[in-house]
């Protein structure tokens, strides 16, 4: 543990030319701030205040976890997390991050307890079934990150008579989305019962729903081999486990990917802004390659089609006459595609570079 004069002293972490002063980086005010989430004094387990730092919320762990520190990582947001311990100072910046389980992040953040956090778009839509946002509650989902795609899935097994989700009405369904699944399959009994309500109330309570859900907090998939269930709502990514269960899909719920998402009130609107420009520009040189080449001036036209770049090509003449030289950014997954055209349209010394980050819109 560091010496206390070091953390909060005159040029420590948070002194007046420190990482945190008011002299700080990249031209954001690193003066202890006035709060806006309504909390406690926050403190971490070390003794430093929490209070003068905007929040941000990652996994803690499962299939987003790691994907989320590469990305905290490329966008220059140095911490060092402690053993055991869920927050971490970030030494750059006037920032915490906090890990939290992906489910509980659109909470915290909708409360805004937490200004920011990367989350899936499949917790989010569950959160908002349950907490429907308000003008001053909820996330505002600023960035599709990009990463983490999968779906939540009804699943049956391969091997029987349900072949449709309407199958499974009145029927017993496993799920770790339960609010999700409730809402599916109550709009399902809406349709199937001629109406268009999904939430019909009788003496101020929600009709009840024939469907049996019932939650699981792990290993869904192996629900209806065990007999615990008819069907399962569960997410799918390349879909092998779901296969080697012996199961099906049969509908899809809700499309997912992870998402950067705010808190309606963040404490600091500047710091979240250069937040998610440095997140942007890592997607962004995650996706992108930059592609040169040589061409002659009478077939620039052509090639220049081939690869119009973000806004358009940079194009520089060569000293040899009637020669240019093209740079232009290309979806990395299309390149190999990209160099064949080029190459045929007459396009000559092809280079593809890659690129470590970038601004751009």
């Amino acid at each position: 543990m560091e010496h206390s004069n070091r953390v909060n002293g005159t040029n420590g972490t948070n002194g007046t030319n420190g990482t945190n002063g008011v002299n700080g980086v990249n031209g954001v005010a690193h003066k202890p701030r006035s709060a806006s989430r309504s909390l406690p004094f926050l403190t971490d387990t070390l003794g430093n205040s929490l209070n003068d730092r905007l929040l941000f919320a990652v996994p803690k762990k499962g299939r987003l976890h790691q994907v989320c520190l590469d990305l905290l990582h490329g966008s220059d947001i140095q911490f060092h997390r402690h053993s055991r311990l869920d927050i971490a100072l970030v030494k750059n910046l006037p920032l915490a991050l906090v890990f939290l389980p992906a489910a509980d992040i659109p909470t915290f953040v909708g409360e805004g307890r937490v200004d920011l956090g990367i989350t899936g778009r499949d917790q989010v839509a569950e959160h908002e079934c349950a907490v429907p946002p308000t003008t001053t509650t909820g996330v505002e989902q600023i960035l599709d990150l990009d990463f983490g795609k999968c779906d939540l899935q009804v699943q049956v097994p391969q091997k029987g008579a349900l072949n449709r989700p309407e199958d499974l009405i009145g029927k017993n369904v496993v799920t770790s989305f339960t609010n999700l699944t409730e809402q599916y399959f109550r709009r399902l009994e809406a349709v199937q019962d001629g109406s268009t309500a999904t939430n019909e109330e009788t003496n101020g309570e929600k009709k009840k729903l024939r469907t049996n859900i019932k939650y699981v907090g792990g290993s869904v998939e192996a629900a209806c081999a065990l007999g615990v269930a008819d069907g399962i709502v569960d997410l799918v990514e390349s879909g092998e486990t779901m296969r080697a269960a012996g199961l099906k899909a049969i509908s899809t719920v809700v499309s997912s990917s992870a998402i950067l998402i705010k808190s309606k009130h963040p404490s600091d609107p500047k710091l979240v802004d250069l937040i998610l420009a440095r997140i942007k520009g890592v997607i962004t040189a995650q996706k992108y390659v930059l592609c040169t080449y040589n061409i002659q001036r009478p077939k620039l036209e052509a090639a220049c089609k081939i690869t119009p770049g973000k806004r358009a090509p940079t194009i520089n003449s060569l000293e040899e006459d009637g020669w240019v030289a093209v740079s232009s950014m290309v979806e990395r997954k299309q390149i190999a595609i990209v160099m064949d055209k080029l190459t045929e349209t007459g396009a000559c010394d092809i280079l593809v570079m890659k690129i470590d980050n970038s601004r751009t819109h």
